[in-house]
């Protein structure tokens, strides 16, 4: 007799629970995502488009704006999420181990993801203006500064890079700290009595076993950091900084459908964005696997 074996996919109460999240899902993702590639190979206003090949894709790819656009988006991903990600593991190791009332403290850390971006981009704005700002304030005391963080064409991208790394620091810390939570204790215990120190205990024991943890935050933070927008338009008032020192790909994608109308432009940029991204997660994924082999 034949063993039946339960497969979910085949079960039809299965796909009548999953209906109305897929309904929404198809709608509000998969069809934009359709309508973006189908607009990539358009030209025209929204009521009026017609077809125009890769014509759009190759005025993208010619544009130096684009490209300094997606020069700034890398320079930000690859100095955010590695910066970021050092800086949570510190603080969360440190709440973890040494810190008594560990849920206060995991609450004040995790209060700034909950917030608005653009409510904590107009703090930022006052922390850092040149003139009378409290960070250049607190390096006055230092004999450093001041810099003009948010009018210098040559500080924009430090001053996106500073809010960036502050901004991933709560949903990185969270998690963390719940990797943490389920590391044996038994290996530490085992470690002391053969008297390996808290240096050689992080690089032997928590590290390895937090490896899963760590590769799930930089595979979904540099896919955050490619797709940045909130952060620059928060901490620069609606621009991409100075003389648009501080656009990033996301941004020039905006200015080519809502500022420009240039709407077959803006798509190709997006789907050229998508494909790099796609493309990264993918080697990125790949290398990962390898490492934690």
């Amino acid at each position: 007799m034949k063993k039946f074996k339960y497969r979910a996919e085949n079960s039809p109460q299965a796909w009548l629970f999953l209906m109305p999240a897929l309904i929404i899902v198809g709608i509000f993702n998969v069809l934009p995502l359709i309508k973006t590639f189908i607009m990539s190979f358009q030209k025209g206003t929204l009521n009026n488009l017609s077809f125009n090949g890769f014509k759009n894709f190759a005025i993208v790819l010619k544009d130096p704006k684009f490209h300094t656009a997606i020069g700034n988006t890398a320079l930000f991903s690859f100095v955010v999420v590695p910066v970021a990600l050092i800086i949570s593991m510190f603080i969360a190791v440190t709440i973890y181990e040494k810190i008594k009332y560990k849920d206060v403290f995991e609450t004040i850390f995790f209060i700034p993801y909950l917030t608005s971006i653009i409510a904590v981009g107009i703090v930022f704005r006052f922390l850092l203006n040149g003139e009378y700002g409290f960070v250049n304030y607190i390096l006055g005391f230092l004999n450093i500064g001041p810099f003009n963080f948010l009018d210098d064409p040559n500080m924009s991208m430090i001053t996106l890079m500073i809010f960036g790394i502050w901004s991933g620091l709560a949903f990185n810390i969270i998690i963390l700290l719940s990797g943490l939570r389920n590391v044996d204790k038994s290996y530490y215990k085992v470690a002391d009595m053969f008297g390996a120190s808290k240096m050689e205990q992080f690089f032997r024991i928590t590290l390895p076993q937090m490896i899963p943890i760590i590769t799930f935050l930089l595979m979904v933070n540099f896919i955050n950091a490619f797709k940045v927008y909130a952060q620059v338009y928060s901490i620069f008032n609606g621009k991409a900084g100075i003389a648009d020192s501080a656009t990033t790909a996301v941004f020039y994608v905006y200015n080519k459908f809502y500022v420009e109308n240039r709407y077959g432009q803006g798509m190709a940029a997006a789907v050229i964005l998508f494909i790099l991204i796609l493309v990264f997660t993918l080697i990125q994924n790949r290398i990962l696997k390898r490492i934690s082999k």
